[in-house]
């Protein structure tokens, strides 16, 4: 079953990690693929693969910092395939687990940068496209750290539960033009961001990772591109607004 046949999807921060492995399950459902990341070897090593697997694909360079950048990204989407039908909102970064005593304001604003106004841009971007069609799906990578107020570092939690509230806002208001917007809140997936955070803030790793012990295991990555699966796809069509916390349970406790 193919169950995203011909879809158009743009996937940030893809050249590694969770991202590419969404953009090699979406591939093996049908899509054509926007592979766009800051990391041109990585970015490209992704699309060399989707295309070994007859996957359509093109790579993207880009700063999600930049508007210009998405701007661009966008733009060569549509010049490519024609039009746009998923969005994911991958990219991010950590903030080295800086506690609200310890933060910086240089890592604020890039943490920030990354993980919120990225987001908001690349939604702005794409929602003509999509009020234009009459549907459209916007999935944002969250964390268990948007749902939750331990897990992470002070600017991490902070841009994390933005991305929630995003989601819940842009569900709001226009998920009436058959457009939906739904997020992923990860817990402990090991991938490039997790396993090479470095400067880290040992007050606030030791808060945040004080209930790792009650985690009856770690998420991989293919457990997170199956949720971003089934997202994207017709069978989540009455979902709309909501973050899936994914870490078995974890938040529970």
């Amino acid at each position: 079953m193919s169950r995203l046949l011909n879809k158009v999807a743009i996937i940030t921060g893809s050249g590694s990690g969770i991202g590419k492995q969404i953009a090699l399950t979406y591939g093996k459902e049908g899509a054509k693929l926007v592979i766009a990341d800051f990391n041109e070897e990585g970015l490209n090593q992704t699309v060399s693969e989707l295309k070994d697997l007859g996957i359509e694909a093109i790579g993207v360079k880009v700063n999600v910092t930049n508007e210009e950048d998405i701007n661009n990204m966008v733009d060569k989407a549509i010049k490519a395939f024609g039009t746009i039908d998923i969005l994911v909102n991958n990219a991010g970064i950590s903030d080295h687990m800086q506690s609200a005593g310890n933060v910086t304001d240089d890592v604020w604003e890039r943490v920030m940068n990354i993980n919120v106004t990225s987001v908001m841009r690349g939604v702005r971007k794409v929602l003509p496209i999509f009020q234009e069609k009459g549907n459209g799906n916007i999935i944002n990578m969250a964390s268990i750290s948007g749902l939750t107020g331990g897990r992470g570092g002070l600017a991490y939690t902070a841009s994390k539960h933005a991305v929630v509230g995003m989601t819940k806002n842009i569900a709001s208001q226009y998920g009436p033009q058959n457009i939906r917007c739904n997020a992923i809140g990860p817990a402990h997936v090991p991938t490039p961001l997790t396993t090479n955070m470095s400067h880290i803030d040992e007050f606030g790793m030791g808060v945040a990772t004080r209930g790792v012990g009650l985690m009856t295991k770690a998420g991989t990555t293919q457990d997170i591109a199956n949720i971003a699966l089934f997202l994207a796809s017709e069978e989540s069509a009455y979902i709309n607004g909501v973050t899936i916390a994914a870490d078995f349970g974890w938040s529970a406790y």
